[in-house]
């Protein structure tokens, strides 16, 4: 057994335990500017990049590439990367660390056929010895913390679970977060909140519950029915980022006039938060990226955010007709003055 040091890592960097779930097209510079005004100032939690590839990042521009550019406020981040050879590795980490990354996040839950191809993602826990090589690899690299996301694996199977992700902390891994669905279920079902608890009786190191979280109770109850040390949040943070304001109030945290007034009371409110929140990040894109990179990200932003939204469907339909900056920000002051607009609690997690 290998000495893992790192344990308390997670503490070290996060006094705010609500995280942003990495998420290709999604987590980006804007989206982490945008969140970042419903959060009080003494907050800390860390952020994540979209999903990169170890093959690919030591020959790249990091200031260039639209996965990794920054916004002035960006801090504490934690780039996820996927990769299995340890040169990729390596390189990938002495760069990213360069670049300012505060720890290194593995991807062992990715279940898209690109990655299973190249035995990425999830493919990894098929073979628990592999796994925790990659994780021995990162910990070469690098005196980052490492932290791996992972699923509930490729089969239910909760003492292989258990095997695996110890074998991860065995290897040096300062914490873990855990999708609780198999390979094969995608977003299908509910997610079984029971085998986070299960991680975080059995385990040594801090770990993080993903999965489902849609309203503030939901996160309350994550927390009470898995103990687990932090909850990671992600797609419903694309139409409803007061979600941290709301967590950030029930901790006592201090609240500056305006985050009052991001906590909505009812549907409506939540619709013209949300519409304000989408104007920010509609700025906030064309601010950071190139003019056709920026509209790609914004269509791929509304597309995830809509289903919260009565009416949701005809928002996307017509985002998608615009072509630039201005009539994107036009439309947008217009569609959310209707007073017939209203936000849902739930939705089905279809994207």
């Amino acid at each position: 057994m290998e000495n893992n040091q790192n344990t308390n890592t997670l503490d070290s960097l996060v006094n705010f335990p609500i995280l942003l779930a990495p998420m290709v097209g999604i987590t980006h510079a804007a989206m982490r500017k945008s969140l970042s005004k419903f959060i009080p100032t003494e907050a800390r939690t860390i952020w994540p990049t979209e999903m990169l590839s170890s093959r690919k990042i030591p020959d790249q521009k990091l200031d260039e590439l639209p996965q990794t550019v920054k916004w002035s406020g960006d801090t504490n981040l934690c780039p996820q990367i996927l990769g299995n050879q340890e040169t990729h590795i390596r390189n990938t980490i002495i760069k990213l660390e360069q670049w300012g990354a505060k720890a290194i996040d593995i991807n062992m839950g990715c279940s898209v056929k690109k990655a299973l191809r190249h035995n990425y993602g999830v493919s990894l826990m098929g073979d628990t010895e592999y796994a925790s090589s990659v994780v021995r690899m990162a910990k070469r690299s690098s005196k980052l913390p490492v932290s791996v996301k992972l699923r509930a694996g490729l089969q239910k199977d909760l003492s292989y679970l258990l095997d695996f992700t110890q074998s991860l902390v065995d290897a040096g891994a300062s914490w873990l977060c855990l999708h609780p669905r198999l390979s094969t279920e995608g977003r299908k079902g509910s997610a079984d909140w029971s085998q986070i608890k299960y991680l975080k009786d059995n385990l040594s190191v801090p770990i993080i519950g993903n999965g489902d979280i849609q309203t503030f109770q939901d996160i309350q109850d994550m927390f009470e029915q898995t103990n687990c040390d932090a909850v990671m949040i992600g797609r419903v943070l694309t139409a409803k980022p007061w979600l941290l304001t709301e967590y950030a109030k029930h901790k006592g945290f201090k609240l500056t006039q305006k985050q009052e007034e991001l906590i909505p009371s009812n549907g409506q409110q939540r619709s013209k938060i949300y519409g304000e929140y989408l104007y920010d990040f509609v700025v906030n894109c064309y601010d950071l990226f190139e003019e056709d990179d920026a509209l790609k990200r914004v269509r791929f932003f509304v597309k995830v955010g809509h289903p919260w939204l009565n009416f949701g469907h005809k928002l996307y339909k017509e985002i998608h007709k615009l072509t630039n900056k201005d009539d994107l920000l036009k439309f947008l002051e217009t569609y959310f003055k209707n007073s017939c607009l209203s936000q849902s609690d739930r939705t089905q997690l279809r994207y």
